[in-house]
């Protein structure tokens, strides 16, 4: 059915009076054009690297020779190389230490402010808090980096009280434990954001109830907080772990991956393979597995949040 055939019986049908009149086949490309330049952007800086990785991640290929196909081979060597394996191991280890530090620091920083501040001085607090969030990682990690530093203002202040100066960033258990704290205390401002929106959106009433039933705060902080912010408790856990799996910059900045090993995460591991030994089949290989970690993350969370709803 053509168009002018659609309107004339659009209308002569008695119950089409009053419709708005169909839009010329013209418009629909006008919505096209507004997303073209976004969707020209998403292919090209997204979609055609990311299947550019996955095609070399079955090569041998690297930047000084063209590569050739060796099927599977890259992922079995994953299994047994003790770079990658280590990398893994730190990653997960990282993981572990700075997001739940970071998720339960930032819920009870953002219980506090909403309980204590929400009229004096909340917006000034926050303020503060974001701070560290909105400033570049290279940035920060300088600064952590002059602070820590064996001749630093940590050292010299520690020496100055009598006790020993410590090497934070050249032994490997130390230089673990300061990314992972340096990582919280980046992250923390906004999460605590997060948290404190949520915990704004909790009626009211709830707790005016539970105090009347003789409810403290620790069992309302339990039964009403708690629950009543787990959608957000998924972001902050799911969004933690992946910006975990993706740092890069931080540790580069104060540790470089070392000392031996002791901070190269998975993605040092692909910088060191792909970028400093050129094996860019074999980075490729790692950047996959990354990648399917995160979105197997990113499906927990909309699943989390859809059953939820």
């Amino acid at each position: 059915m053509t168009l002018a055939a659609a309107r004339s019986r659009r209308r002569s049908s008695p119950g089409t009076q009053g419709l708005p009149p169909l839009r010329p086949r013209r418009q629909d490309w006008s919505g096209i054009l507004y997303v073209a330049p976004s969707a020209a952007i998403l292919l090209f800086t997204a979609l055609i690297p990311v299947g550019m990785s996955v095609g070399f991640s079955f090569t041998d290929y690297s930047i000084l020779q063209a590569g050739e196909v060796v099927g599977l081979r890259n992922y079995e060597r994953m299994l047994t190389d003790p770079v990658f394996l280590n990398a893994l191991r730190i990653t997960v280890i990282y993981t572990l230490l700075s997001v739940p530090l970071q998720t339960i620091g930032a819920l009870l920083i953002a219980e506090a402010l909403a309980k204590r501040f929400r009229t004096r001085f909340g917006s000034g607090v926050r303020s503060v808090l974001f701070v560290p969030a909105i400033a570049s990682m290279v940035v920060s990690g300088t600064v952590w980096r002059m602070l820590l530093s064996e001749k630093g203002p940590l050292n010299e202040t520690l020496r100055g009280l009598g006790l020993p100066g410590g090497n934070w960033l050249g032994e490997p258990t130390a230089a673990l434990l300061v990314i992972s704290f340096v990582t919280v205390w980046a992250n923390i401002g906004y999460f605590v954001v997060i948290y404190y929106a949520a915990i704004l959106e909790v009626p009211a009433t709830l707790y005016e109830a539970s105090a009347l039933d003789g409810a403290g705060p620790l069992r309302q902080f339990r039964h009403i907080t708690l629950p009543g912010v787990r959608p957000a408790t998924v972001i902050v856990t799911v969004l933690g772990t992946i910006w975990s799996f993706q740092t890069f910059d931080l540790i580069y900045v104060l540790t470089g991956g070392g000392p031996g090993g002791a901070t190269s995460t998975l993605v040092f591991a692909i910088y060191r393979f792909g970028f400093q030994n050129f094996q860019m089949g074999y980075a490729s290989a790692i950047a996959v597995v990354l990648l399917i970690a995160v979105l197997a993350l990113s499906l927990i969370q909309n699943r989390s949040l859809a059953s939820k709803d």
